[in-house]
């Protein structure tokens, strides 16, 4: 089969496949039961939960996408990360950054106290202080790149070589940059984990996740385990995500081109003291100067959603203090960076002009409201 190129393989994703009467666009199978021809015989579907054939659609062309063996439709985005978990045994330990999404380290805590899986969490600034973390019962590396929320970047392929020297999985929270802009799998990972209600699906109505691995050991395990387990994506929420990667090269384009502006405009007012940006992708993060204006900054926003989520088509604004990362203790929380006047803003595809008159109208009754304290004296 000829190899095609990201936005042609996207764009065509499920075309094709149901030759009986030329749909163009895939068909969505509901039906939970498969008839079989005879004893002994399959059709290759079977029952819902372990095989469906809109959902496979997504798997394999996902897969494809990722340039893994395999690929496993969720639930959610943590049931994804969950299926992962599921490869680890009592006493099976985790390497992690310190800046990471609140719901993974909710979910890695619970592991630790309910499995006894041990999670150790490292700047991951330093390859070295990572390689000499690894202990005998090491058996993983968890990262995010960019993280969330502070937006670090972290080396991929060298975490890839000092995984394989010492027998580790790699394992890759993808979300924030989607195989449009990196592919950890052919950077060194074993497994790619995606919250695809982010960009994935693109318009905040589906809730999923997609992991995809490299092995065939490892793809039959997470194989067994999705079927076991049960948490698989819904036929209809499998086409809601096949119709949203058809468009995900140019959006992606969007939300990146957006971001730089917003970045870059940010930088010159008044209010903000810092914006992390990586320089690529649609998410940044801010610190405000004064705690104060945060209230009054998410209240006065007309354009932009101050709402939990991130990667659709419109721009939200998350205040990771009482949102994302509330579950990190306050004290640890703002040791990793998380504070008081940090704010997430995920860039939609708007009329960058538009979002920026918006940020730069809320900011200026922010400062009305709390008499002007957070811009700095000249």
């Amino acid at each position: 089969m000829t190899k095609r190129n990201t936005s042609t393989l996207l764009a065509q994703l499920g075309n094709r496949t149901d030759p009986r009467t030329g749909a163009v666009n895939p068909p969505i199978h509901l039906s939970t039961a498969y008839e079989h021809p005879g004893l002994g015989r399959s059709t290759g579907f079977d029952y819902a939960r372990t095989k469906n054939p809109t959902r496979a659609l997504l798997e394999e062309g996902f897969a494809e996408l990722e340039e893994g063996d395999a690929a496993f439709a969720c639930s959610s985005g943590m049931a994804a990360i969950g299926l992962v978990l599921s490869l680890f045994r009592p006493g099976d330990g985790i390497l992690a950054p310190e800046d990471l999404y609140g719901g993974t380290y909710r979910l890695f805590e619970h592991y630790r106290r309910q499995y006894g899986i041990p999670v150790d969490y490292l700047p991951f600034d330093d390859p070295s202080e990572v390689e000499r973390s690894i202990t005998a019962g090491t058996k993983a590396l968890f990262i995010e790149s960019p993280t969330n929320p502070l937006l670090q970047e972290i080396d991929l392929e060298i975490y890839g070589k000092i995984a394989k020297k010492h027998g580790l999985l790699l394992i890759v929270d993808n979300t924030f940059y989607t195989p449009i802009l990196q592919k950890p799998i052919v950077l060194g990972a074993d497994i790619v984990v995606h919250s695809a209600t982010k960009y994935l699906g693109g318009h905040n109505d589906v809730l999923a996740g997609l992991v995809v691995a490299k092995g065939e050991d490892l793809c039959g395990q997470l194989a067994a385990h999705h079927n076991a387990e049960g948490a698989v994506l819904s036929p209809f929420d499998s086409w809601l995500v096949i119709r949203g990667l058809k468009t995900l090269p140019l959006r992606m384009r969007q939300h990146e081109a957006n971001a730089r502006e917003i970045a870059e405009r940010l930088r010159s007012e008044p209010s903000v003291k810092e914006v992390l940006y990586p320089g690529r992708g649609g998410m940044l993060s801010l610190r405000v100067r004064d705690p104060a204006l945060v209230a009054p900054l998410l209240e006065n926003l007309e354009l932009i959603a101050f709402a939990e989520s991130l990667g659709g088509v419109e721009t939200f604004i998350t205040y990771p203090s009482t949102q994302t990362h509330a579950d990190i203790p306050q004290k640890e929380r703002t040791r990793r960076g998380i504070d008081d006047s940090l704010l997430r803003l995920s860039v939609g595809i708007e009329d960058a002009d538009d979002l920026i008159a918006d940020l730069a109208r809320a900011f200026e009754l922010a400062r009305q409201k709390i008499g002007n304290t957070a811009v700095p004296a000249t």
